[in-house]
């Protein structure tokens, strides 16, 4: 009788633990300064097999040209950007020496933490100023943010990776960094993960584009493939949900390969690979930015910001439904005129307008609702003589994301 008893609780506790939903667990991992044109030539096995038929796309770094926005190709810049979901017009991380980060944009592991303090946090990292400039680990900035596990700083250690002009000692670190993180997701799960390899930048820096390059970024698609492998574990033995996005900072130079940093198509030319099976029309027929990872990671962690930090939020998700993507806005004289993408046809868009900035200074703006328009239409004008200022803020927000624009007139 006992044993029954015992047999029907275990099969009621089983019942239910299958009825609850999973929590997504995300990685993701920054391969350094790998343009679109040279990933696609090269045999790369295992991103090939993430990606499957539709999980690789074409992407961008550097924001909008030419505009506010406009963002330097440069590698702690782009971090910034994914962890961020914004630009450097925001986030404030104009190079590599990270001077002054406006910790009000909060990173994917801030909203984490926030949202979620219970989500089990890593990095597994070739550069400490990750950890601990851009995320901000332990600062009074980030309200004393604090990662579950970290792995990184080896390039400090001099002792055991002495630094040689070849740069071998960073494809060490690197190879110690992929192995770390793949024995931490198999034995600890965690839920969200970053993994950053700096190789095959040093290797572009040094020899442009050449066999040395190539055969950094071979080494590379070998370190990933022992990441998923950690994945696939933890998928078959315990029947968890993984995602993982794969991407790049910058692409390089058309002239040589050798260097990066500005606006030519090339230095601006990146890539998003992704294994995630809700993968929307934005990504497969669009241009994504590397500031649409972040909110896709945000959907897949169950996170919703609460409304005036997802109205600072550049970049619309390249996973689920979208209401639309990509808008535009100019002005001549007094009218704006606005223009987008719009997937969610049936449903109304609300255009909102605010003439301050307080956010980058962590003071919430004030938005005012000045029009609807049909989800069917991908433009509309706005009269902004009853809203003079030098300065716009707009969003247009719809059911399934909202997305922003400034307007400075001259």
């Amino acid at each position: 009788m006992k044993i029954y008893i015992l047999i029907i609780i275990s099969f009621i506790y089983s019942s239910t633990l299958l009825g609850q939903p999973q929590n997504t667990k995300i990685v993701f991992v920054i391969v350094d300064g790998i343009s679109a044109d040279v990933l696609e030539k090269l045999e790369t096995p295992n991103i090939d097999a993430i990606a499957k038929e539709d999980g690789y796309t074409r992407a961008y770094v550097g924001g909008e040209k030419d505009s506010y926005s406009e963002t330097p190709t440069i590698s702690a810049v782009g971090y910034n950007s994914l962890l961020t979901g914004t630009w450097a017009n925001k986030h404030n991380v104009w190079g590599n020496s990270i001077k002054d980060p406006n910790y009000n944009y909060w990173t994917i592991f801030r909203y984490a933490k926030e949202n979620k303090p219970e989500l089990k946090t890593a990095i597994f990292s070739t550069w400490l100023d990750n950890r601990t400039k851009l995320v901000g680990e332990n600062l009074p900035q980030t309200n004393y943010l604090k990662l579950n596990y970290h792995y990184d700083g080896f390039e400090l250690d001099t002792l055991n990776f002495p630094h040689d002009e070849d740069r071998l000692y960073i494809h060490k670190i690197d190879e110690i960094v992929v192995n770390e993180a793949a024995r931490y997701i198999k034995d600890e799960s965690p839920d969200l993960s970053w993994v950053y390899l700096e190789y095959t930048d040093d290797m572009g820096h040094r020899y442009g584009d050449n066999e040395q390059f190539h055969n950094a970024i071979t080494i590379m698609d070998k370190q990933i493939g022992r990441i998923y492998e950690a994945m696939e574990f933890r998928r078959k033995e315990y029947g968890e949900d993984w995602q993982i996005f794969i991407t790049t900072d910058h692409g390089r130079d058309k002239e040589t390969g050798k260097g990066h940093g500005g606006q030519s198509d090339r230095e601006r030319l990146t890539w998003i690979v992704t294994d995630a099976d809700n993968i929307n029309d934005y990504f497969k027929n669009g241009t994504p930015g590397i500031v649409d990872i972040l909110p896709a990671m945000l959907r897949s962690l169950k996170i919703s910001p609460e409304r005036n930090r997802a109205f600072e939020i550049d970049g619309v998700s390249i996973t689920g439904p979208l209401s639309l993507s990509e808008l535009k806005a100019s002005i001549q004289g007094n009218e704006l005129t606005l223009s987008w993408n719009t997937y969610n046809r049936d449903k109304k868009l609300k255009v909102y307008l605010s003439t301050e900035n307080g956010f980058r200074n962590g003071i919430y703006d004030h938005y005012k609702l000045v029009k609807k328009v049909k989800g069917t239409s991908n433009s509309t004008k706005i009269d902004l003589s009853k809203y003079p200022s030098r300065f716009y803020k707009i969003v247009i927000e719809g059911k399934h994301n909202s997305t922003n624009a400034w307007v400075v007139p001259n």
